[in-house]
């Protein structure tokens, strides 16, 4: 559980600046209080120092002298603290990317939230339900690892010649890309199944049947994806011979790369 504070300096990780004038003075702090209103959930950005924060209108705000910080890191404390009322939720964004870096709320409210939890995890009921969530998520896991490996092994449509490559092929690629927390197209609900099937497949073939993780590759804009572009289309035709049961060379990149 993480520590409790009523100053954001220690949970603020070091962030580059776009230039000097990043954290050049805003409009005067405003002195924040609670209001029973929709201004007592904000969500805002790390000020200029430990007490500050900018909302999203741009105003700089003065922590309240009665809250205190909670950092990032607890869902059970956050999620309460924050189903308790006024909280200011602080995130940042760093590229393309936003990041929690806590929230503020008042400290009796943090504080009473604390205890709270930690009763709850001292009840032998809550390591038994962590337990079943534990399995359930295993179970759920396997499932659509199978699910994963049928998937590609329709989209690989090899003829009965080549069944046991295609299994070896699929079961591959379903072990490498389906990871819980491997941030690899497999796990993305955005697209359909057949779709994401196809993409690890052509992923899995880069990095292993081509030279591609050993490349020197321009700097240049587009350069990596012309690339990639180019391997992906080569993985294709090597795919279509095994299909259409086309000659192969006896060096195949793919029979190499499955023979371990």
């Amino acid at each position: 559980m993480p520590r409790a504070s009523s100053d954001l300096t220690n949970s603020r990780p070091s962030v580059r600046r776009a230039g000097p004038t990043a954290r050049a003075a805003g409009p005067k702090a405003i002195p924040a209080k609670p209001a029973a209103s929709d201004q007592d959930v904000r969500t805002v950005r790390p000020g200029p120092d430990p007490r500050h924060v900018v909302d999203a209108n741009g105003a700089m705000l003065a922590i309240p002298a009665s809250w205190g910080f909670l950092p990032p890191g607890d869902p059970m404390w956050t999620r309460r603290v924050k189903a308790r009322g006024p909280h200011w939720l602080v995130q940042e964004k760093v590229g393309r990317k936003v990041f929690s870096r806590g929230l503020w709320a008042p400290a009796s409210t943090i504080e009473a939230v604390r205890l709270e939890v930690e009763a709850t995890r001292s009840q032998a009921s809550y390591h038994a339900g962590l337990q079943r969530a534990a399995a359930k998520r295993d179970a759920e896991q396997s499932a659509y690892v199978e699910e994963f490996r049928r998937a590609v092994l329709e989209f690989l449509r090899f003829p009965s010649k080549h069944r046991e490559l295609a299994e070896r092929l699929a079961l591959a690629v379903a072990e490498h890309a389906t990871p819980v927390g491997s941030g690899t197209v497999a796990r993305t609900q955005r697209i359909p199944l057949e779709r994401r099937c196809e993409a690890a497949v052509i992923a899995w073939m880069r990095h292993q049947t081509t030279a591609y993780d050993h490349l020197v590759i321009p700097r240049v804009r587009g350069a990596r994806r012309d690339v990639r572009r180019q391997l992906a289309e080569r993985s294709r035709v090597l795919l279509d011979q095994y299909r259409r049961e086309l000659p192969v060379s006896p060096d195949c990149p793919l029979q190499r790369a499955l023979a371990g």
